[in-house]
């Protein structure tokens, strides 16, 4: 196959990561944002990131509810989850 180009090489990344909701059920039954479990469990470990996934979730549900299919919500601004530099 030879070498992957960079944005291979990414989806295989993201795909290796464990994504849930904060909650672990599907975001259609609650409203919450996807994000890899790592982040949420960072989250949920301290006040101030209890509040950004709230803000999140909240604006996650506004978009849904105005038929929006994705959510600015913010929690991913700034993320390299690629895993390189």
């Amino acid at each position: 196959m030879g070498n992957k180009a960079k944005s291979q090489k990414s989806l295989d990344q993201w795909t290796k990561q464990k994504w849930t909701t904060a909650s672990g059920k599907k975001s259609s039954d609650t409203g919450e944002v996807y994000a890899p479990k790592k982040t949420i469990d960072a989250l949920k470990k301290s006040r101030s990131g209890k509040k950004k996934l709230a803000a999140a979730n909240k604006a996650k549900r506004k978009a849904t509810s105005q038929g929006k299919q994705f959510a600015s919500h913010g929690l991913h601004k700034g993320k390299n989850r690629s895993g390189t530099a």
